[in-house]
């Protein structure tokens, strides 16, 4: 999170591709028309009915997880208990720590609008969220792309978990809503041995 809590919105431009991840986090969705006010109360009921829904049926059966290390400035994603992808991030500064504990992604958002007080940034290379934002449903704190990527690997964001955009875009396909998020201050034996492999891969050329 860059600057205040954000509130992001869709880029109506690219609602034709629409899907049941594709929600808003805070605010009107602009993915419908707002001057029948009864047509938009529907939709927002039926998004909500939605996520509950989607929430659910994966805690059932979903084996997908998100693993945020903040002390090591990595995510890790597991699915059916094997890590199968490792991302550089950026934490929250000391002022602005990020939180710790187990949250879930609660809305994907293509092209964010950024929303602060006096200021908004539509989606574009200015847009401190980057290309992607997934929030995860607790103070406006979301993992999300940036305009600043040499801030990668250090403590330096409000306390959102900030990627690069390549990255982001690359995670954001891979998870839904409702996929159980981590955020952890000590790092076991295997999340540990999965970031040391990862290294190691990247030195030898590999991923």
């Amino acid at each position: 999170m860059s600057g205040l809590t954000p509130s992001v919105r869709f880029d109506t431009t690219s609602t034709s591709n629409l899907s049941r991840n594709q929600l808003v986090s805070s605010g009107t969705p602009s993915a419908f028309p707002l001057s029948d006010g009864g047509q938009a109360m529907q939709a927002i009921k039926f998004l909500a009915v939605l996520v509950a829904a989607t929430t659910e049926v994966f805690a059932e059966g979903g084996t997908r997880r998100i693993v945020v290390s903040l002390p090591d400035r990595k995510i890790a994603l597991f699915e059916d208990g094997r890590v199968v992808k490792v991302y550089p991030i950026a934490v929250g500064k000391h002022s602005t720590p990020s939180p710790n504990g187990s949250f879930h992604i609660v809305s994907r958002v293509v092209k964010p609008t950024w929303y602060q007080p006096g200021k908004v940034v539509p989606a574009g290379p200015a847009n401190p969220l980057g290309t992607r934002w997934m929030g995860l449903g607790y103070k406006g704190y979301g993992i999300h792309g940036t305009n600043r990527p040499k801030s990668i690997g250090k403590a330096a964001s409000h306390g959102c978990i900030r990627m690069r955009n390549q990255d982001v875009e690359d995670l954001f396909e891979r998870v839904e809503v409702g996929d159980p998020v981590e955020l952890v201050t000590e790092t076991d034996a295997d999340l540990a041995k999965a970031f040391d492999e990862t290294a190691a891969m990247s030195d030898g050329g590999g991923q």
